[in-house]
C-alpha cells in the first residue's frame, strides 16, 4: 500500500505492507492515508476490538498522534455531551453514543482525530462523523450508504478503512529503529477480572470491574508511561508517554477534573455567542475551567460572549469536584511512590488497579488503605511504545 507520505510531509517514499502476503487486517475504502494515520487506525482498532469483546459492549476510541484521547463503551451520555453535536440523548444509542461518549472525554484534544469503533458503521454514527472535524475512521463494517455519506468528508479526503474482525496477527512482532530489527513476542495476555486481586479496600463492584478492566484495555495501547481515569464504561482522563508516573497521574486527573468542570452550570450555561463554532465554545469553556486567562484571551473571550459571565471561585471549583465519585483508575506500570495515590484520590477515586511490584507497595497499600480505596493488583504490566 502506497502512502500519502511518511512521519512527515517530507518523508515521501512510503508505504505499508503485510508481514505475511495477501494477509493484511485492513483495507482502503477511501483515501490515502499517511505513516501516522496508519499507526493511529492499527492501535485504535486493536483497542476497540479487545475492549469489544473484553466487555460486551460497542467500544469507540479517538485517537491522536499514536495514543487515545477518549475511549467509551456504548451507553447513556448526558446534555452536555450532546449539546455541542446537537445529538439527541434518547436517540442516539449503540456505536455512536460510545463514539460520542469517547469524544466527550476531551474533546479539546479530540479535534481533528482518528476514529475506531469495534461494530459496523451505522446511519448515526457515519452523521455524527460527518459534523465533526476527524481524519478518519476504521471499522469492521459499513452499513449501506454510510460510506457515500462519509466520503465526501475533508473534500473527498477522509480516510476509511475496514478491518478484518477475523484477522490474526503474528505471534512475533518487528520494528525497524536506526538500521536495527527489533522482535519480540506479541503481548496476547488475556485481560480478565482473574486478574484483580485486591490486597486492601471493600471488595469491587461490577461496575468498578468493568470500569478496571476498560482502562487496562486502553493502557495496553496508550504510549507508556500511561494511567487513566474510568467511569461509567469511559474514560474520563488519560495520561499518556510522560517520563514520570506521577506527572501521568495529575495531567489525566486534571482532564477528568475539565470533564466533571464542563458539566457545572456556570460552564455548561456560559453564554457565548450563538454562531461561535462548535469547537471554540469547547476550547472557551475549557480556558475557564483552567483558570489562567491571559489578559489578551479575557479580552477575546468579552467580545463573545452575549453577557459577562462570572469566573468560578477556588471556592467553588473545589466543592463542585468534591462530587464526583465512584472513578476507577488504571496504570501500566507499578506505582512507585503514594504519591500517585495523594493525587488520584482527589479526583474521586474509589478503585485503583495496577501490576504491583514496586520497593514500596506497602506505603502505596497504606495510602489506599488511608483513603479507603480499594486497591487491585493484576501482576501485569501494559507498556506501549
Amino acid at each position: 500500500m502506497r502512502l500519502r507520505y511518511g512521519m512527515n510531509p517530507q518523508q515521501t517514499a512510503a508505504c505499508a505492507a503485510p508481514v505475511t502476503a495477501g494477509d493484511c487486517p485492513v483495507r482502503v475504502l477511501h483515501g490515502q492515508p499517511s505513516l501516522i494515520n496508519m499507526l493511529d487506525a492499527l492501535n485504535a482498532w486493536q483497542l476497540v476490538r479487545e475492549a469489544g469483546l473484553l466487555l460486551g459492549r460497542p467500544a469507540a476510541t479517538s485517537f491522536k498522534h499514536t495514543s487515545p484521547a477518549g475511549v467509551a463503551l456504548a451507553g447513556p451520555f448526558d446534555e452536555t455531551a450532546a449539546a455541542p453535536y446537537g445529538a439527541d440523548a434518547d436517540g442516539i444509542g449503540g456505536v455512536a453514543s460510545a463514539y460520542l461518549r469517547a469524544r466527550d472525554a476531551d474533546p479539546k484534544s479530540s479535534y481533528g482525530d482518528f476514529a475506531a469503533v469495534s461494530s459496523p458503521v451505522d446511519a448515526d454514527l457515519a452523521r455524527l462523523l460527518a459534523s465533526v472535524l476527524c481524519d478518519g475512521i476504521i471499522a469492521p463494517g459499513y452499513d449501506p450508504g454510510t460510506v457515500a455519506v462519509l466520503s465526501r468528508k475533508k473534500n473527498g479526503r477522509f480516510l476509511i478503512l475496514e478491518a478484518d474482525a477475523a484477522f490474526t496477527p503474528p505471534r512475533r512482532e518487528s520494528r525497524e529503529v536506526f538500521g536495527v530489527r527489533l522482535t519480540q513476542d506479541r503481548d496476547e495476555t488475556p485481560l480478565s477480572a482473574n486478574l484483580l486481586q485486591v490486597v486492601t479496600g471493600p471488595p469491587l463492584a461490577e461496575t468498578a470491574v468493568s470500569d478496571l478492566l476498560l482502562g487496562m484495555a486502553v493502557l495496553r495501547y496508550t504510549q507508556s508511561n500511561s494511567v487513566c481515569y474510568v467511569r461509567d464504561g469511559m474514560t474520563l482522563g488519560i495520561g499518556a508517554g510522560q517520563q514520570s508516573r506521577v506527572d501521568c497521574t495529575r495531567l489525566a486527573g486534571a482532564k477528568a477534573d475539565t470533564w466533571w468542570l464542563r458539566r457545572h452550570p456556570a460552564i455548561r450555561d456560559l453564554p457565548l455567542a450563538p454562531g461561535l463554532p462548535r469547537q471554540d465554545k469547547i476550547n472557551w469553556q475549557v480556558r475557564l475551567i483552567e483558570a489562567d486567562l491571559t489578559p489578551s484571551e479575557r479580552s477575546h473571550l468579552a467580545q463573545v460572549l452575549t453577557r459577562p459571565a462570572a469566573e468560578l471561585s477556588p471556592g467553588q471549583r473545589a466543592a463542585w469536584n468534591a462530587r464526583l465519585t465512584g472513578v476507577a483508575f488504571a496504570s501500566d506500570g507499578h506505582l512507585p511512590f503514594r504519591d500517585n495515590v495523594d493525587h488520584a484520590r482527589r479526583h474521586g477515586v474509589t478503585c485503583i488497579a495496577e501490576p504491583g511490584g514496586s520497593v514500596r507497595s506497602d506505603q502505596v497499600a497504606a495510602a489506599c488503605e488511608e483513603y479507603g480505596i480499594t486497591l487491585a493488583r493484576t501482576g501485569v504490566r501494559l507498556f506501549h511504545h
